[in-house]
């Protein structure tokens, strides 16, 4: 461990602990100077104060509390420091007033001096001279000119000269902080500008600065791929404005022209003509001219393609739906109306709306989890069948091309579903252990695109007339036809019942 200051009287060792001094120093400690190789520029500046007072020995310290760094050297060999508390420099950062300089003609006879190891053993120092070197008003070390051979006085041009290196070694200082710290934010900038440009590009989002007296725009990279532009080269305005969609140019020139003239944000939305892929354009004038006269607009593009496409389905999907509860409510009032009839009963009535209402549910799940777009025939039997498709294979078959149902289709289709389910629960091929059902369907294309959809019971109960079917049979062969503009037609065979259902299909599902 370095030993505390002893030598030193304690107004020189207030001066050098002063906390400012040595917080000054410490932001200093980034240039390198302290336990850093030696600065080629303060190198030459020992050299020059050498020369300048012919000595054998020169030095530009910087000063802690405890040790002195030699941050340029002559005729010092190896050494690059010096304890604080046997420092010549020490005693000269305490001198106030005009003449900071501190020249000692022969420390051997200087009582501060005398007793010194650096005066008593080697380098026995006889000859000093030094001046402050500071930065920010701080005295952060020195300039000294020192020699082995005593001096009997010193020339004033000398003194004069003598201040003045103090003061370049001071500039030279401030001048190479400054730039340390100039290096640091402009690192910091490159960072910042780096982070700024991930961010945008990972936001999509294409940023831009236009120079309105030149036309010259600077952009990234992601405005340039968004507005079909060029890689590299410069990119003027009139090109974005030109790639703009012929029928949206007018509205983003007006914008513009509305910001210039009111002060407004720039707002606009327009297709670009090369992909007709949808851009919102924002922009702020931030620079005027003291006419008023704007002279540089910044702002971002974003694509929002997705989001109006997104938000055109959602209108499409809403005005389906409304489209679908009206159709429904159709089928579920005319459903109601009939099945009061046929059941007075509350309690018969209520059981038997119920299984048809959630069949008319069970389909509309269905369509909801996929936006209404439509649903699979093999999910509409399944979900219809009560258990007996794919719990008991052995007594139901199916087959069929897996066709992709509209959904009015599928509404439909699922309330004739559950009512022939029913019917062979109750009074077919269902009804007993042995019957089972086969549905069938094909495709067909003349003379009208459609489905052609068969079930058939066989193996159950002799199938008595349609008395045994009443309400669910009218059902089928009247409301359904009416609500899916499809054909229905059942026959009763003592062998089982046959139901034959058509509908008609979009060509594009078909």
């Amino acid at each position: 461990m370095v030993n505390r200051i002893a030598f030193l009287p304690d107004p020189v060792r207030q001066v050098v602990n002063d906390r400012g001094r040595l917080d000054m120093l410490a932001s200093l400690g980034a240039l390198g100077a302290l336990d850093g190789p030696s600065d080629e520029d303060f190198q030459r500046l020992s050299r020059t104060m050498a020369h300048i007072f012919g000595v054998e020995m020169a030095l530009f310290t910087l000063i802690d509390s405890e040790r002195q760094w030699f941050a340029g050297h002559v005729g010092v060999g190896e050494t690059r420091e010096a304890l604080t508390e046997t420092s010549f420099c020490a005693h000269m950062l305490a001198l106030g007033g005009e003449d900071d300089t501190l020249v000692v003609l022969d420390a051997a006879s200087e009582s501060r001096f005398s007793d010194n190891p650096l005066v008593c053993g080697p380098p026995h120092i006889r000859f000093y001279a030094g001046a402050p070197v500071s930065v920010g008003g701080q005295k952060v070390g020195s300039v000294c000119a020192l020699s082995a051979t005593a001096r009997s006085d010193m020339a004033p041009e000398l003194r004069e000269q003598l201040r003045d290196l103090g003061r370049l070694a001071s500039s030279m200082l401030a001048l190479k902080d400054e730039a340390r710290v100039r290096a640091r934010t402009a690192a910091a900038l490159v960072r910042e500008e780096w982070r700024h440009a991930l961010t945008l590009e990972a936001g999509k989002v294409g940023s831009w600065v236009w120079d309105v007296r030149s036309g010259q725009l600077s952009c990234n990279d992601m405005f340039r791929r968004m507005h079909g532009l060029s890689e590299s080269g410069v990119v003027l305005f009139d090109d974005v404005l030109a790639g703009i969609h012929p029928l949206d140019r007018p509205r983003v020139e007006a914008g513009i022209e509305s910001s210039f003239r009111e002060g407004m944000d720039y707002s606009a939305e327009a297709r670009i003509d090369a992909s007709d892929r949808w851009i919102a354009m924002r922009g702020r004038v931030y620079q005027r001219d003291p006419e008023g006269k704007p002279l540089v607009m910044m702002g971002a593009s974003t694509d929002i393609t997705e989001s109006r496409q997104s938000a055109e389905h959602t209108k499409l999907l809403l005005r389906e739906l409304n489209h679908r509860v009206k159709n429904t409510l159709a089928m579920i009032h005319s459903v109601a109306r009939q099945t009061i009839r046929q059941n007075p009963d509350p309690q018969d009535f209520i059981e038997a709306f119920s299984g048809r209402l959630r069949a008319i549910s069970d389909a509309h799940v269905l369509l909801a989890d996929r936006d209404w777009s439509g649903v699979r025939l093999h999910e509409v039997i399944a979900t219809q069948l009560d258990g007996g498709f794919g719990a008991d294979p052995d007594r139901t078959e199916v087959h069929g091309e897996n066709v992709m149902l509209p959904a009015d289709h599928a509404v439909g289709l699922g309330l004739v579903l559950h009512e022939l389910t029913t019917n062979a629960y109750r009074h077919g091929a269902w009804s007993g252990n042995e019957g089972t059902v086969r549905i069938d369907w094909t495709l067909e294309r003349d003379p009208v695109p459609g489905l052609c959809l068969t079930w058939t019971e066989s193996g159950g109960p002799a199938v008595e007339p349609p008395a045994d079917y009443g309400l669910g049979t009218r059902l089928i062969e009247r409301s359904l036809a009416k609500v899916l503009d499809s054909e229905v037609s059942l026959r009763f065979d003592p062998a089982g019942v046959m139901a034959r259902v058509w509908m008609p299909l979009p060509a594009d599902l078909h």
